[in-house]
Order: C-alpha cells, then sequence, then structure tokens
C-alpha cells in the first residue's frame, strides 16, 4: 500500500514545517478522517482543499468528502498497512501549500427578521446588539463557501463576523422552513430543505440552494464567496 501511495501520490519528507498535528480517525476498516487543528480558520479550509486534491489520485482512493476543516479519505481496500498510510496523509498535510480558489460571486436578497427570522431577538439579548445592528453586520460580511454537507446544497459559510457568534440551540426547531438564513456558532448558512434545524433564524432568502432541473443542481461550491443584501427588514 505504502509503495502505492508513494508512486502515485506523496514522496515522505524529513523536515515538516511547525505546524500542529491533525488528529486522525479510523472509520469503519476503509476510511481515514483527517481533522485540521486549531479553530475554524479559512487557511485550514484551503490546505484541506489541496489534500482532497492530491489524495483524489492516490492509488487505491476510491473517494474523498469535503468537510469543514476535515477530510474523509476511503480507500477501495482496507490499507494493508494503517500506519504508513497515516503517516502518508500527516506528510501531505504538513508538505501541501494552501489551495488558492478562484470561486464565483453570489449575492442572495435576504428578508431580515419577522416570523422567518424568528431568533434575531435571542440573538440581541444574547450579544447585547440591537437587531438593526446585527443585520447590518451580517450584511456587510463576505463568506467563503467552505464544504457542501449536511443535506444536498448546504454550504457551511466562513467569514461570520465574531460580534455576531450565537451558539448553536439546545434545543432545535422541529420546522425551519427551506431558505431560512441562519447562524450558528461561527459559521452562516441557508436552510436547503424544511424541517428540523438547531441553526438560529435571522431572516429568508427565495434563492433556491438546490434545483434538480438546474446542472448542476447545487448553486454552491467550494470556494464561492456569497454576499448577503437586505432586500427588507420586519422588524
Amino acid at each position: 500500500m505504502l509503495d502505492k501511495l508513494r508512486s502515485n501520490g506523496p514522496t515522505l519528507t524529513s523536515e515538516r514545517p511547525a505546524l500542529s498535528e491533525p488528529k486522525l480517525s479510523l472509520m469503519g476498516t476503509r476510511a481515514l478522517l483527517l481533522e485540521a487543528p486549531g479553530a475554524f480558520e479559512l487557511g485550514q479550509q484551503k490546505r484541506i482543499w489541496s489534500l482532497a486534491d492530491e489524495t483524489a489520485r492516490w492509488a487505491d482512493v476510491e473517494e474523498t468528502v469535503l468537510g469543514v476543516t476535515n477530510l474523509l479519505v476511503v480507500f477501495s481496500t482496507p490499507p494493508r498497512d494503517l500506519e504508513a498510510t497515516k503517516a502518508a496523509l500527516l506528510d501531505a498535510w504538513h508538505r501541501l501549500p494552501e489551495k488558492a480558489v478562484s470561486g464565483r460571486v453570489i449575492e442572495i436578497p435576504v428578508v431580515y427578521g419577522g416570523e422567518l427570522g424568528s431568533d434575531l431577538a435571542a440573538m440581541c439579548a444574547y450579544s447585547g446588539l440591537a437587531a438593526e445592528e446585527i443585520i447590518a453586520i451580517h450584511s456587510a460580511g463576505e463568506y467563503t463557501v467552505c464544504a457542501i454537507g449536511s443535506s444536498p446544497g448546504f454550504g457551511y459559510l466562513h467569514g461570520l463576523d465574531p460580534r455576531i457568534f450565537m451558539p448553536r440551540k439546545m434545543v432545535p426547531s422541529l420546522r425551519m422552513l427551506k431558505g431560512t438564513v441562519t447562524i450558528g456558532g461561527m459559521q452562516a448558512g441557508i436552510s436547503v430543505s424544511t424541517g428540523p434545524n438547531g441553526w438560529n433564524a435571522i431572516g429568508w432568502a427565495a434563492t433556491p440552494m438546490f434545483d434538480l432541473t438546474r446542472s448542476p443542481p447545487t448553486l454552491l461550491a467550494p470556494g464561492d464567496q456569497i454576499r448577503f443584501l437586505v432586500e427588507r427588514i420586519e422588524l
């Protein structure tokens, strides 16, 4: 296995940059999950993008699955030498540069507040900011799509201003509508389908994130830049 990795992927290096070690976890018998160290940072995500590109070319790699500062590498057969495979992944993590992605700029109009922004008042109480301030801060940001997951077309967005950080709910909403603009911790998002959701609703967007009649059906892709526009405010 290691010979295949060396011939089709990385060459192990004797010296590494002074970066913290990521966590590696065996998932079943055929997959390894690499989780980037440290906080939710765009630089870590760009390194994950580079690692996904390289490992996808390795022999015996069946699939790579991008997550938020993590990567699942699925092998076609269980690695014969698990420790050597882990070492190759760690070497690639330290060796590869951050991937520069020139994504599209996508503008999404939002109706802030109102019935579909039902958690805006709770955010005001938590942050100490007025609703108008939260909306101004959220709509002034530029967000990067880190990964698509959770449900088809859902983009995990980096770039939230720390002033409007809001923990995820202890008790999720049972029926949050498709298109709800949300904040969960230090991430922003737009719900793709109607159903239970533990993120905080601050508004609603009519722009569909997933449409089977479109090619591709997902609107967002990793590396895209998202800007939220104030369509209307309902307070």
